[in-house]
């Protein structure tokens, strides 16, 4: 990719950006949310047509017009924002868009193809569940089986680790391995530079949409990249004093409830976060976690247990009950679920507190109450904003995320119940997620912390519970814990504390 240059109204995403990926090599994109990675793949993929620039692929310059001209070059893609449609099944989805198909399908061979794969890469997924079923997690699987179904020879791969553990990242790696000494190539897209220090070949860092550094991995460092990444010196652990934990905020007793296809989703789980200390929950995608969220904030029914916050049983209780107790709730899609796209900055801040009396009267909203409140928020959450009148679907991932952080912890009365909080943010907004996450709890706040990402939770979780099938399969204090213990149980290892967080 040569003088890649992207602009969009009021920003230029990519500028003048040079980009070489070698046969047999795996090269690690680095940068902020909004550097233009993303972008910058997106013209590679087919999704986005460049401005200036040109794009060369085994030597010859070639013109990519839309997704298909880019896998006919054998390059595919796994976008942050997933392109599947959510009324089709996943065998439908990967075949969606694939030429040379018969007029009858042979739906079966493509299952049976896929549950290879999934064996194969250790992404197991349901070939006939509809997409709409699924968590984000799986989702996220379903998009890898895709490019692995359709055997491209570069592979773009936007956080494909983020939901797994960590044995299964050895494992995804060491196919990717295998597959790069075939002469393929892979662009690795992640913000976990333990990674980028373990698995990449070389590195390339884009700031404010340019090239700012390209590296070879081996004469690099996490601090360097870090560095290069925003600019500015990143710490990499969040201080926090000793858990002094107070009364219990959220108790969770013998709970269950069925996933979207009525299956079992949670059997029995039983679990205790206190005022002032997080508990984590770990887990592959899929065993439950959406649930439990979905439950404790009325969401999704209960078939059975119950749910008290702070002495109050809101078991089966709408949302809005929810709220009115003190439950802060950051969802696992922040696109979908966390915010609405076309509202402005201000109007998605004030989504929890438009009742009251300072923004609204009955049915009519007082704009300039609410302006005034979302400028307070977007100062003191550093959300970087045109404006309050901003459409927030045009914000990067790291506002996105920190304006809903902002509405749910202003919002937030004692429980704050966080699901993958900074999945798909870079370092720095990670570190700003991570440091609100423990200033809350030291506010007194309660705070369950549900997250693939184990780093995070042994840095600043005081517990941790492992969830597997639906069940709490073994706690263990965030001190003692270590990511070998952790996932063994994520696979399905008990301990002898099982069935309870208290």
């Amino acid at each position: 990719m040569v003088g890649i240059t992207k602009r969009f109204p009021g920003v230029l995403a990519n500028d003048h950006v040079d980009l070489e990926l070698h046969q047999g090599e795996v090269l690690a994109l680095l940068g902020e949310n909004g550097a233009g990675k993303s972008t910058l793949m997106n013209v590679l993929s087919g999704l986005y047509r460049a401005d200036e620039g040109a794009i060369y692929v085994r030597g010859e310059r070639v013109v990519i017009r839309s997704p298909r001209d880019a896998y006919e070059l054998g390059i595919g893609m796994v976008h942050q924002n997933f392109m599947l449609v959510e009324t089709m099944t996943v065998a439908e989805n990967v075949v969606l868009g694939l030429r040379g198909l018969s007029f009858r399908l042979d739906l079966g061979h493509v299952k049976r193809r896929l549950r290879e794969l999934g064996a194969q890469y250790g992404l197991k997924v349901d070939p006939d569940a509809y997409v709409w079923q699924l968590s984000v997690g799986e989702q996220q699987r379903v998009e890898i089986l895709k490019l692995l179904y359709r055997d491209v020879d570069v592979l773009i791969l936007d956080e494909p680790t983020a939901v797994l553990t960590p044995q299964e990242v050895d494992d995804l790696v060491e196919v990717l391995r295998r597959v790069i000494t075939e002469g393929k190539a892979a662009v690795f897209i992640t913000h976990k530079l333990r990674e980028v220090m373990k698995f990449a070949d070389r590195v390339t860092v884009l700031r404010d949409g340019k090239n700012v550094a390209t590296r070879l991995t081996r004469e690099t460092s996490p601090d360097e990249l870090a560095r290069l990444m925003v600019g500015r010196e990143v710490l990499f652990r969040v201080e926090k004093t000793a858990c002094e934990p107070g009364d219990a905020v959220l108790e969770v007793e013998s709970l269950r409830a069925l996933d979207d296809k009525g299956l079992p989703a949670l059997r029995a789980v039983s679990l205790t976060v206190h005022a002032g200390e997080i508990v984590g929950i770990a887990g592959v995608a899929g065993n439950g976690q959406r649930e439990l969220a979905e439950v404790i904030t009325g969401l999704r029914e209960a078939t059975g247990g119950e749910v008290y916050v702070s002495g109050e049983r809101i078991t089966n209780c709408p949302p809005l009950r929810a709220i009115e107790v003190g439950v802060g709730h950051v969802p696992e899609d922040r696109i979908e679920m966390g915010l609405v796209g076309d509202m402005s900055v201000a109007e998605n801040l004030a989504l929890k507190a438009y009742r009251n009396s300072d923004f609204s009267r009955g049915p009519v909203l007082y704009p300039e109450g609410m302006r005034r409140f979302a400028e307070d928020l977007i100062n003191g959450f550093a959300i970087i904003t045109p404006g309050p009148e901003t459409q927030v679907k045009f914000l990067s991932g790291g506002n996105l995320q920190k304006t809903i952080l902002a509405r749910e912890l202003t919002a937030c009365g004692g429980l704050l119940v966080a699901v993958h909080p900074t999945r798909g943010l870079d370092v720095g907004a990670t570190e700003t997620v991570r440091k609100q996450l423990v200033e809350e709890r030291d506010r007194g706040t309660a705070v369950l912390l549900i997250s693939e990402d184990l780093d995070e939770l042994l840095e600043i979780a005081d517990r941790i519970a492992v969830i597997f099938e639906g069940e709490i399969v073994g706690t263990t204090v965030a001190d003692d814990a270590s990511l070998g213990e952790i996932g063994l149980m994520m696979a399905g290892e008990r301990t002898e504390s099982e069935g309870m967080a208290t």
